[in-house]
């Protein structure tokens, strides 16, 4: 353990400061108490932990249905697999050695040791947050444990008691927390109190949930906690200058906005992601693209009124055929600035009116999706394309050779907008109907969605339950691409809405005025200098993946997913789920 302590210091410390590496002793030479009496080693170990919050990933929607892709075939998740577990002992281990060594430190002044200790303990919450997420109560440990059999056999905490000790944890930390941490200050990216309660009100919506109390979703009492939870962040965020970020567009890529409450900061050439390389086209990338949106999601954004394209009461109403021909017409404003579609303008790469396209020989082979026999070959893409590409978040600036290297747009973890969405969700089922629509109002307002002749912004909620839908659909377009979906239908317990469900992409084929098919030889040159539009195609539905498993299998027992079975050889005192051949429960009934 200290072999492996002082090599993160060591790593941490040259990473960052190859001056201040010259001014400290040898690393291997340093005991312990040194070490937690030494501030800047202290913010080194703590700097290495702040991996945890993760980085830029385009896979983080993969389980829902706003990307291609069948992640859940038959028994994707079992008790033997690695997948879907959340099991992170040993960065308990070090949050808890942290702690413990820094309460004993003499050598730190008092404001350094508070500092510390509120960021160690809101990180041991989050850390725990995510694996009662996953599975229910788990051992909730809050000291080191030494490396002993007797010491690792615990027991699992209760799921309401990992609830109070991680609510119990964030309160401690928010106590010792600066409240705010300017944007301007040395310190921003490092948790304060602002993220520390609009979490804690995060972990409370959780346990109100209906995932956590299915026999009583919505009438048990956690919901006035979390509501009060929700409001008190909601305050005190906006008191201290959070709000939504004017343009949608811009709400990552002008860093430092006023709807950022957490951040992972990234900077070229110390630290960047690779998102712009998982999302573009694979003619404006170093590779395919890893994820793209599936048609499934591109009907689920509403048209300009904020209703969807087959609602007849919206005057952009149309057939389903109508739609397929025309989907990028009239939508809500958020499609144009989240997703790229065949014949949209899209100036990657500094390239001025460049037009991106899919059909198949008419884009180049690295983009491509379709069957069209007329073209000398099918798309080879038919498994992993959609006749889609995500557009949000991407950094259109970056060179084609700069993609894999250069993206350094901070990270949001959390933005005041789920602040305002999760408050309205706790207003509504506390009886504040009023607030909630105000809340999902404001949300469109920012959007550009039309107000209509009603004021309603398309919103048709006129109880309780449908506005609780309505908040649900809201947040699959307001968060697309954040990996908020999944997490969301599992938590209203939802998941039916991607069970035994398929996807599908779109096909676009060049057309001449009179609806003949164009010759491909003059449909491409044409395409060579942007002059195809998205009229000029028709479109066709083809099913995504073209070969292997083409359904999701989401059964209810995914609601928690089970301890790993190597976790049980390990320590058989580990209790497994009740639907998974155990007798834990892992709701809080």
């Amino acid at each position: 353990m200290k072999k492996i302590f002082y090599m993160v210091i060591a790593s941490v410390l040259i990473t960052t400061s190859c001056k201040n590496v010259l001014n400290i002793d040898d690393l291997n030479s340093l005991d312990e108490d040194k070490v937690w009496n030494d501030p800047n080693l202290v913010n080194a170990y703590l700097a290495n932990l702040y991996q945890l919050f993760g980085n830029w990933e385009v896979s983080l929607d993969n389980n829902s249905e706003q990307l291609i892709g069948i992640t859940f075939p038959l028994d994707a998740v079992t008790v033997n697999s690695t997948s879907y577990k959340a099991w992170d002992y040993t960065r308990i281990r070090q949050i808890n050695t942290a702690i413990q060594k820094i309460n004993e430190s003499t050598g730190l002044v008092k404001e350094t040791k508070d500092n510390a200790l509120g960021q160690l303990l809101f990180m041991r919450a989050y850390m725990y947050f995510n694996m009662v997420k996953h599975h229910g109560g788990v051992p909730y440990i809050t000291v080191p444990q030494a490396l002993t059999s007797a010491d690792l056999q615990v027991t699992r905490n209760s799921t309401k008691e990992c609830f109070d000790l991680m609510i119990k944890d964030l309160n401690d930390a928010i106590s010792l927390l600066p409240e705010t941490i300017l944007k301007s200050s040395s310190d921003y990216g490092k948790i304060d109190g602002n993220y520390a309660v609009a979490f804690k009100a995060k972990v409370l919506l959780y346990k109100a949930s209906p995932q956590f109390n299915p026999s009583n979703p919505f009438g048990n009492a956690y919901w006035a906690e979390a509501h009060t939870a929700n409001k008190a962040a909601y305050d005190q965020l906006k008191a201290n200058g959070y709000g939504l970020t004017a343009e949608y567009q811009n709400i990552a890529l002008q860093e430092k906005g006023a709807e950022a409450v957490f951040v992972v900061i990234n900077q070229y050439p110390n630290k960047v992601a690779n998102w712009d390389n998982g999302v573009r086209p694979g003619s404006e990338s170093r590779g395919p693209a890893a994820a793209v949106p599936s048609w499934e999601f591109v009907k689920a954004f509403p048209m300009k009124d904020g209703k969807l394209y087959n609602d007849p009461t919206s005057i952009y109403f149309k057939t389903d055929d109508q739609f397929l021909q025309s989907y990028w017409e009239n939508r809500d404003p958020r499609f144009d600035k989240s997703i790229v579609w065949n014949g949209k303008i899209y100036e990657v790469s500094g390239k001025v009116g460049k037009r991106q396209y899919t059909g198949v020989g008419v884009a180049t082979a690295l983009d491509d999706f379709g069957v069209n026999p007329k073209a000398n070959t099918p798309s080879e893409n038919l498994n992993r394309y959609s006749g889609f590409f995500i557009l949000k978040n991407s950094k259109l600036s970056l060179k084609q050779t700069e993609v894999q290297t250069q993206y350094d747009v901070d990270y949001i973890v959390m933005r005041f907008a789920e602040v305002m969405l999760n408050y309205a969700e706790t207003a509504n089922e506390t009886g504040d109907f009023n607030t909630a629509m105000g809340i999902l109002k404001e949300i469109r307002v920012r959007a550009g969605i039309e107000a209509g002749v009603d004021g309603t912004y398309g919103i048709k909620a006129t109880d309780k339950a449908s506005l609780r839908d309505a908040i649900l659909a809201e947040r699959n377009i307001e968060f697309s691409f954040e990996g908020h979906r999944f997490w969301d239908l599992r938590r209203m317990r939802r998941l039916d809405q991607l069970n035994n469900k398929t996807k599908f992409g779109v096909e676009a084929i060049a057309v001449n005025p009179d609806g003949s098919e164009m010759d491909l030889t003059a449909a491409a040159n044409l395409a060579k200098t942007y002059q195809l539009k998205e009229n000029q195609f028709k479109y066709s539905v083809r099913q995504v993946p073209n070969t292997g498993a083409k359904v999701n299998i989401v059964p209810d027992t995914y609601y928690f997913f089970p301890i790993s079975q190597s976790s049980i050889d390990k320590n058989p005192k580990l209790l497994q789920n009740k639907d998974w051949g155990g007798t834990f429960n892992p709701t809080l009934e």
